[in-house]
């Protein structure tokens, strides 16, 4: 995968709302497989998609790329010997030791890729309508539809869900919200409203934990307010919760949906066995890559054949000393 169909991967998981990283080489020294402006996408879980060096590069990448995601902060790596930058390393980069054969070396600028926050808002009155137009202008994707037009599948687990349909069909526009799973899903409505909804919906067997889930009323108590301070209040509710992290799904990180299958050839760290260091450089083997070596009962793992030949030639050397992270 190369050129655009990273970028193809890149627009794929933000539809999906999962959140990713993207890897790309600024510059290389021969004889470094990769070559500037390669690229590569890589997932919350370890899945790598695009080309961005060889089986040095590619443990390294993907593991700082998981802690990107995470920190949600870019970062620039220096990959190579120390002795090929000595003093001459900017501040700001981060310098990663690798020591293949190869002897090349790579720049490589990772940022990360948080999708924005999915609003669906269920209705056609003046709030609705304030609600939605207030969303966009925080630069979340959002979505109004009329209650008759709302279908499961118009929102996913990492959406926001607000119905506001007050009265038309509050209960089978909810029923169907439900049943998407949302990360958050608010009823605009008094508190005797939404009991009464809530209970017709528990008498028709919608389990009771999923309608726990849903907020009555939706919104942030300010009291007695107008429409566009009642959707006011709902949008510093959610933008509440997603800062404080309790949406489940909502934040960075997290897997495709479930139920999603993964594209063919696509190699997840999940399916891969454990990485180990090669004991002769150092280096992260991802080792579903490279054939072991039986050594003393133990099995070694090397990133080339280069440091495998050298283990082979001398491996009490290497089994005998500390090993290297």
């Amino acid at each position: 995968m190369e050129g655009m169909d990273v970028l193809e991967e890149m627009g794929e998981l933000t539809r999906r709302g999962q959140a990713f990283a993207l890897a790309t080489v600024v510059w290389r020294q021969p004889p470094s497989s990769s070559q500037p402006g390669a690229r590569a996408v890589i997932t919350a879980d370890g899945e790598l998609h695009g080309w961005i060096g060889g089986a040095c590069a590619e443990p390294v990448v993907i593991r700082e790329a998981q802690r990107v995601i995470a920190e949600g902060t870019a970062r620039l790596l220096l990959l190579g010997t120390p002795d090929q930058f000595g003093g001459t390393v900017p501040d700001g980069m981060t310098v990663i030791p690798i020591s293949c054969q190869s002897e090349g070396a790579l720049e490589i600028y990772i940022e990360p890729v948080v999708p924005v926050p999915h609003l669906v808002v269920i209705g056609g009155s003046p709030m609705a309508r304030t609600l939605a137009s207030l969303a966009r202008a925080l630069g979340w994707r959002t979505d109004l539809v009329d209650g008759p037009d709302f279908v499961t599948d118009s929102a996913g687990e990492r959406s926001m869900v607000v119905v506001a349909t007050q009265g038309h069909d509050d209960e089978d526009v909810l029923t169907r919200a439900v049943a998407a799973h949302p990360a958050y899903l608010g009823l605009v409505g008094s508190r005797r409203r939404g009991a009464t909804v809530l209970g017709y919906l528990a008498d028709r067997g919608v389990p009771q934990q999923e309608l726990d889930r849903v907020k009555v009323p939706a919104g942030l108590d300010l009291g007695k307010t107008t429409h566009q301070e009642i959707a006011v209040a709902i949008l510093a509710e959610l933008v509440q919760l997603r800062a404080s992290g309790a949406l489940p799904g909502s934040g960075t990180g997290g897997g495709a949906r479930a139920g999603a299958s993964a594209k063919p050839g696509r190699r997840k760290a999940a399916d891969r066995p454990a990485e180990a260091v090669d004991p002769v450089c150092g280096m992260t083997v991802a080792t579903a890559s490279s054939r072991p070596l039986r050594h003393d009962g133990a099995d070694y793992y090397f990133c080339c054949a280069g440091c495998r030949q050298a283990f082979e030639q001398d491996a009490d050397a290497y089994t005998k000393k500390e090993t290297r992270c």
